[in-house]
């Protein structure tokens, strides 16, 4: 009998890991067989997707608690099935407020449970480790400094390194990229990345568009890149732009696009989050910016752990790279931090070494090494050991 691989994967980022985590184990187990929730890109690796991933695209608490009784009737229903099919092992890729439950009932039941991404509890709500511990076999960890917090804590643990430093090349051609989109390879290019959601690109719009009309009157020759991924987003911004007079501005919005606008920059603005990562293993100096609700922003900043929000600061330990957040994203704050990368080349060049360490490090060929780590719990000892990719 083959062995079946129970799975639940949230959003397209959760997909697309799984996807390639499904290939990894075929490798080794040419005839597993996978089902449970996913998206197209798994479906596309021959997996059974009894729901589709987009269900657990939950924004916000307002919508959590709206979708609580349909996601939670989908999730006593697969694990139903889970407990009437018994296969091998259950993983839950990302997604930890609808998987850490069901891992923790699959756990009870005498299958593995093993998670892929851990969720941010060096960031904040470090009590949940106590419910992680209770309910996974294993954790599979992208960031070095992980593995100690769950080794602390007796969970077993991996650190399997950072798909995207596996995709990205150790030196990005910004020519080619400038190319690519039209632009003109001595002037200045900055990129300007308001945010995936709806919510950023309303809070952060104004400010940077402000931010870019400042950076203008010094810059006269700079061009301005805004990739953006959604329809509605990209709405928003042009909204903003009405509504900020900026008809004259060198803005040049894209509808994704993303790495190659932050490859062909200079320098880039961006909200904090996994582009601020992006950013980072492409090499480019940056400052990152986040506005929310006061309210929401004391009470997080009430429990973080970190001095910082910004990942490329939080993976070297320093901050490499400034950050204006909430009452400091201001334009005249974001336009002097900007310039000051603009106006310092020196300071680039040695912010692309770090950041080239920082590559290395997560460089791990991540879904083969996952891949590795979760053998084991099917009946599996790997080949041999993988080596990080070069």
């Amino acid at each position: 009998m083959p062995p079946r691989i129970a799975m639940v994967a949230g959003e397209a980022s959760g997909d697309l890991l799984a996807s390639h985590l499904i290939r990894a184990i075929r490798r080794h187990l040419p005839d597993a067989e996978f089902f449970g929730i996913g998206g197209p890109k798994m479906q596309a690796e021959g997996f059974d997707a009894l729901w589709p991933c987009e269900l657990l695209a939950v924004h916000g608490y307002v919508d959590a608690l709206k979708r609580y009784r349909e996601l939670s009737g989908i999730r006593k229903q697969l694990l139903a099935r889970i407990k009437r099919e018994r296969p091998a092992a259950f993983i839950g890729v990302d997604a930890p407020d609808f998987n850490l439950w069901l891992e923790g009932k699959v756990k009870a039941a005498g299958m593995p449970a093993i998670h892929f991404v851990s969720p941010s509890i060096w960031a904040w709500r470090g009590g949940r480790i106590r419910k992680i511990a209770r309910s996974v076999s294993h954790m599979l960890c992208m960031f070095p400094f992980e593995p100690a917090l769950y080794e602390r804590a007796g969970v077993p643990v991996s650190y399997v390194g950072h798909p995207l430093a596996d995709v990205f090349p150790l030196a990005p051609n910004r020519a080619a990229a400038r190319e690519m989109l039209e632009l003109p390879s001595d002037a200045p290019v900055l990129a300007l990345l308001p945010g995936s959601r709806q919510s950023e690109v309303r809070n952060l719009a104004d400010t940077f568009i402000s931010t870019a009309k400042l950076l203008h009157t010094r810059h006269p020759d700079a061009v301005f890149l805004v990739p953006l991924a959604t329809r509605e987003t990209r709405l928003l911004f042009a909204e903003a732009l009405c509504r900020n007079q900026a008809g004259e501005l060198p803005i040049r919005m894209l509808f994704g696009h993303a790495v190659d606008a932050m490859t062909a920059a200079d320098v880039v603005l961006v909200a904090s989050g996994t582009a601020s990562l992006e950013a980072a293993l492409l090499k480019r100096p940056m400052v990152i910016s986040y506005r929310i609700g006061n309210w929401q922003y004391r009470l997080m900043k009430r429990m973080a752990y970190l001095p910082w929000v910004g990942l490329p600061n939080i993976l070297c330990n320093e901050t490499v790279v400034p950050e204006l957040l909430q009452d400091d994203a201001v334009p005249d704050k974001l336009a002097d931090a900007l310039d000051a990368w603009l106006l310092d080349p020196a300071a680039r060049r040695a912010l692309a070494e770090r950041f080239t360490e920082l590559h290395h490090t997560l460089r791990q060929d991540t879904a083969d090494k996952a891949a590795r780590a979760i053998l084991p719990y099917l009946g599996v000892e790997p080949s041999c050991p993988a080596h990080p990719s070069t």
